[in-house]
């Protein structure tokens, strides 16, 4: 009774500035309904016009289409948000989302930062004390670590042994990373890590990590309150990715073994408990299925793009659970409540062109007719009519699907995507229907290196089916 009049009584006075765009927009108002929270979003002047802006119930212009001007403009978001009554601000994912600056500024304007608190991000935004936080609580890693001089660079990678990866302490997504296959090559790839980190995340940091050739990509979903309650809500694999960017992505990982799927998720609460985590997390780590070993990578410490496919085999509303916890409401759920059901398979459909390594590709949605099967999701902020802009990352919507196992779960995304049909710009949906239709992908033999191997053999055979 207690928990239910606490909870009545933040929601009622809870008014969420939203700070983002895209699909993930639509998502955070659409949950704000359901819990009768009243939502303010924040765009650019290319977002007038976004089904997120016919949602929300009142829409600010933070200010021009690049994202320094609004998006990323901490001071035009903040202004927005006490302007407008709001008491906190979801920041979605990407953009202001793992800024611990910006959590700082929302405490001392007294707003509430959906997300971990600033010093739970400042742990993790270098992902050095993120391997150090690993260790000292027993989950494995791979072997690594950094270097000041080109002799020590030298030495330590003669002891992880080639190839190893050259990555950047900060930041994501690709940049400031670079594979070396020997000697040879590695001081060059330390030094232009370094300046791609500094330029892209304005630390140049890097350190080496021993290179897994055959490794799928796992990662597991916390969730935490500011009562101490912590669960994970299982695995999601994400090991079809093209230059370090997911593509598809699943729920559970059936390539893992029972006892290995159990450290996994033992290891994701570790890290949890650790940081005392507040809000949704994403514990990621590779699998080397040659070794069966799992190593630790980083903890992502906001909602993550695929988090629909963890709600469909949890039955759980992550953002709905984000945001009470953030409001300082207990769970809802225990680790006892989390059962997994089936399987589900979501595929990110993006205006890129496959023929050309997936270059972007805005323009006018001339025609935008989804499929439908049993089962299905499509979260998007797209319409006919829409003119999808150049500035921002190509995603247009992710299409979910679930079913009691595996291989019915990709027939069912067969028929979905067979069945969607957009006009006026290119997009990924080709490719998908290739990935999902090749043997690896349908075997579960996939690791995080063969689509970038395998993106010219499926474009080309997609050509020579429709010539």
């Amino acid at each position: 009774m207690s928990t239910r009049t606490t909870t009545t009584g933040t929601l009622g006075s809870a008014r969420i500035f939203i700070a983002n765009r895209g699909e993930i927009a639509v998502r955070l108002i659409e949950a704000c309904d359901r819990l009768g929270i009243e939502t303010v979003l924040g765009v650019s002047t290319a977002d007038r016009d976004t089904l997120g802006t016919r949602r929300a119930g009142r829409t600010v212009v933070l200010g021009g289409p690049q994202p320094s001007d609004s998006y990323l403009n901490i001071d035009a978001v903040l202004q927005a948000a006490l302007a407008t009554g709001c008491t906190a601000i979801h920041p979605g994912y990407g953009f202001l989302s793992e800024n611990a600056a910006f959590a700082r500024r929302c405490a001392e304007e007294g707003l509430v930062f959906i997300g971990p608190s600033p010093e739970a991000l400042d742990a993790l935004g270098d992902k050095l004390t993120a391997r150090r936080l690993a260790e000292s609580v027993g989950v494995p890693v791979s072997a690594g670590g950094t270097a000041e001089s080109v002799e020590e660079v030298r030495a330590l990678a003669e002891r992880i042994g080639y190839p190893v990866l050259v990555k950047a302490a900060y930041g994501g997504g690709g940049r400031g990373m670079k594979l070396v296959e020997s000697a040879a090559d590695l001081q060059d790839a330390w030094q232009l890590a370094s300046s791609e980190a500094a330029s892209s995340f304005g630390n140049g940091l890097v350190f080496l990590e021993r290179f897994v050739t055959d490794a799928k990509h796992v990662e597991v979903q916390i969730l935490g309150d500011r009562h101490g309650n912590r669960v994970q809500l299982g695995e999601r694999e994400c090991s079809v990715q093209y230059r370090y960017q997911k593509v598809v992505e699943e729920a559970p990982c059936a390539a893992l073994p029972q006892s290995t799927r159990e450290l996994l998720h033992a290891s994701a609460l570790r890290i949890a408990e650790a940081l005392d985590y507040v809000g949704l997390g994403t514990v990621e780590f590779l699998y080397d299925v040659d070794r069966d070993e799992l190593a630790f990578l980083e903890v992502n410490p906001r909602l993550q793009v695929e988090h629909p496919v963890t709600e469909a085999v949890t039955g759980v509303d992550l953002v709905r659970q984000q945001v009470l916890a953030a409001l300082g409401v207990p769970l809802e759920i225990t680790q006892a409540d989390v059962q997994l059901t089936g399987h589900a398979v979501e595929c990110r459909i993006t205006a890129q062109d496959p023929a050309r390594g997936l270059a972007p590709s805005p323009g006018r949605v001339t025609r935008w007719s989804p499929g439908a099967a049993g089962d299905s999701r499509l979260d998007s902020h797209l319409y006919e009519g829409y003119l999808f802009p150049p500035y921002y990352d190509a995603l247009m919507g992710k299409q979910i699907v679930w079913a009691p196992d595996r291989a019915t779960a990709i027939q069912r995304m067969e028929h979905v995507l067979e069945h969607f049909t957009v006009e006026g710009i290119t997009t990924s949906l080709p490719l998908l229907q290739c990935i999902l239709a090749h043997p690896d992908y349908r075997g579960n033999s996939v690791t995080t290196h063969w689509l970038n191997h395998e993106i010219d053999n499926l474009t080309s055979t997609r050509e020579d089916v429709h010539a």
